[in-house]
């Protein structure tokens, strides 16, 4: 057992910056706070998209604070690139990152400290910084019937060649299926279908648009609502991915179908015989190991506020709901170093 004052959970994009501002205020590395994270190499959920993802056509990125991303080839693969970056940021920062490192529970204990149990140990600690994501937890609607034919979700896809000369349906109507359509238009068929008719924009994201897209959604986690991603109120704007989309006349939506068939897709009496479904859907958080602190309500999400969860103050999420972005993970994770400073006070185990 070992024993610190913060445990962060991930070391993506969100749990990387909580960290920076952990040890910036005083945390001392190892015996102040440390990191867990499930994968074998840095990288978090960008170590594991698609090869075909280009920093081109990456959907926005935000350098994490006190070191710029270098400025990469915009043909180079984003799942090298970013790894990459954050394998220097931890580096450069000296980050108390552990890993492989896969938690399983985290619950309260009989003195008010905190115990997260792991396949490699366990910690207690103080307080505790979610930045786990939703990458390992890919949203599959379910749909009546059986198709015969290939269907895999976002998260698995690995680029367009393997579909080549097939008819593919794209299920989703958010930027990774605008990416999904923007490859594979150019060697297959493809056919969009969405829940709700896209919203597109035409022209940049603006300050005030975004302010109002994240307040929507933070209003939901201050309710207690399962979380939507700012992505789902945006809307599509015109990206790299989308003009190419576009190009190749992939963006002509259908109605989502009300069934699977053996060889296809249907609408009512009408069938459409396809090769392969990708399910572009979104993920949903990964929260399963908080289950033991019964922070979820009867909306069926975790009532927040600001990072941290009502119910417990001990707990902050970070890269959850309206931080669930780039620059919103790093915001969050300074915002949840601020609170937990406050909390404890002064660090039991501080930087030298």
């Amino acid at each position: 057992m070992s024993d610190v004052d913060v445990v962060v959970i991930g070391a993506g994009q969100a749990g990387l910056s909580a960290a920076y501002h952990l040890r910036r205020r005083g945390f001392a590395p190892y015996d102040g706070f440390v990191v867990l994270d499930a994968d074998a190499a840095p990288g978090g959920a960008w170590a594991h998209r698609s090869p075909s993802l280009r920093m081109a056509t990456v959907h926005g990125f935000h350098d994490l604070p006190d070191f710029e991303l270098p400025a990469p080839d915009p043909q180079a693969p984003a799942r090298e690139v970013v790894p990459g970056y954050f394998a220097a940021y931890e580096a450069r920062h000296a980050l108390p990152v552990v890993r492989p490192v896969h938690v399983r529970s985290v619950s309260s204990r009989p003195d008010g400290r905190l115990l997260i149990e792991s396949d490699a140990g366990s910690w207690s600690a103080r307080a505790l910084v979610n930045a786990t994501g939703t990458w390992t937890r890919p949203f599959l609607p379910h749909y009546p019937g059986h198709f015969a034919g290939r269907q895999l979700h976002y998260a698995d896809y690995r680029g367009p060649e393997e579909f080549a000369g097939q008819r593919v349906v794209v299920v989703g109507g958010g930027a990774s299926a605008v990416q999904v359509l923007s490859e594979v238009a150019a060697v297959a068929e493809t056919v969009w279908v969405t829940r709700t008719p896209p919203v597109f924009r035409d022209g940049p994201f603006s300050p005030e648009a975004g302010r109002e897209a994240v307040a929507m959604v933070e209003q939901r986690v201050r309710e207690g609502l399962p979380v939507r991603s700012v992505v789902s109120v945006t809307g599509l704007g015109p990206s790299v991915a989308f003009r190419r989309a576009k190009e190749l006349g992939a963006l002509e939506r259908r109605p989502m179908f009300d069934r699977l068939t053996e060889h296809g897709i249907a609408w009512g009496e009408q069938e459409l015989p396809v090769d392969a479904v990708i399910w572009a859907t979104g993920f949903r958080p990964e929260i399963t190991h908080l289950a033991p602190l019964g922070l979820r309500g009867p909306g069926g999400g975790i009532r927040m506020d600001g990072t941290q969860a009502a119910a417990d103050p001990r707990i902050h999420l970070v890269g959850y709901g309206p931080s669930a972005s780039t620059i919103g993970a790093n915001r969050a994770g300074r915002s949840a170093a601020i609170a937990i400073s406050h909390l404890l006070g002064e660090p039991a185990y501080a930087v030298g």
